[in-house]
């Protein structure tokens, strides 16, 4: 009979109590190279943004907060976020229940288009809306002859924004619709619901939370977005500045305790995200594992 060394027997026996299981040296090396990286990357910084925004004392803080361009570029991030994002709300319901609902030539090509925001760089969509609505392009040309002025103000922030955000409602409720058959939506219009009573008994208590996260991701990028902003606004000072060019002016003067002052608004959107995201993911779970137990009751 041949005898296992002490270590694998010992590695064997835990593997049969506990499931497969890795030494304790290996947990506590990726345990440890888990949380210093997020350490560096994400406290380490934050930490950074509010010590530095305090340093000069909680009056500078308050007055960076309270300043003229501070408020018109919070008026402006607003906003376009509260255009851009109810917009990306309807494209993204509709190209989910489109692509998930029915059948048609070029639905995948639809898919793949949708994530054209994501491999595009904001940068380079920003240039691309110059190019379009520019006083040098057709487009904008005519739209000038009627007093319409796109690159530069406001139409411009938020068709810039509207394009770089549009992907995540639709990314998020795709997966959520296509779990889900269209089974009780039929049973419901055949037992003469309407369309829009339908939507609201069946078709939202399904998607409530998948919608809830998407366009909580879409509203933090529309709050963020810095690149394709940048290019179209002009960086007028006190008109369409948001609030991610104003902490770039701010801190281009050297007033860094007034930028990172700002920034701290930034960063409580990213939290506010975050806390979101938790418990979207938290209630979508435990509708999860409602369904899965009333499947089983159902099956006992």
């Amino acid at each position: 009979m041949t005898t296992l060394p002490s270590t694998t027997a010992r590695t064997i026996r835990t593997a049969s109590i506990g499931g497969a299981s890795e030494p304790f040296w290996l947990r506590a090396t990726l345990i440890a190279i888990s949380l210093g990286f997020i350490f560096i990357v994400l406290l380490l910084p934050l930490y950074v943004v509010f010590q530095t925004a305090f340093r000069d004392g909680v009056r500078t803080y308050w007055n960076a907060l309270t300043d003229t361009d501070t408020a018109s570029a919070i008026q402006v991030t607003l906003l376009a976020v509260a255009i851009a994002v109810p917009l990306n709300m309807i494209f993204g319901f509709a190209a989910a229940w489109s692509i998930t609902r029915f059948e048609f030539r070029g639905k995948r090509f639809i898919v793949s288009l949708i994530d054209v925001p994501f491999a595009v760089s904001p940068v380079i969509s920003g240039m691309i809306f110059i190019l379009m609505f520019g006083a040098d392009s057709v487009l904008g040309a005519w739209l000038s002859t009627y007093g319409i002025k796109v690159v530069f103000a406001l139409p411009g922030i938020v068709i810039a924004t509207t394009f770089v955000t549009f992907p995540f409602v639709a990314r998020e409720l795709i997966p959520v619709m296509q779990t889900q058959s269209a089974e009780q939506e039929l049973a419901a219009l055949t037992l003469g619901a309407s369309p829009w009573r339908m939507f609201q008994l069946v078709t939202l208590p399904n998607i409530k939370w998948g919608l809830f996260y998407g366009t909580t991701l879409c509203a933090a990028r529309a709050v963020g977005e810095f690149g394709a902003v940048s290019v179209v606004s002009g960086h007028i000072r006190g008109e369409t500045n948001t609030l991610p060019l104003h902490v770039e002016v701010v801190y281009n003067e050297y007033h860094f305790s007034a930028a990172f002052a700002v920034a701290t608004l930034l960063v409580a959107v990213a939290l506010i995200t975050l806390g979101a995201k938790s418990v979207a993911e938290w209630m979508e779970t435990n509708k999860t594992l409602e369904q899965k137990k009333w499947a089983m009751e159902e099956v006992q």
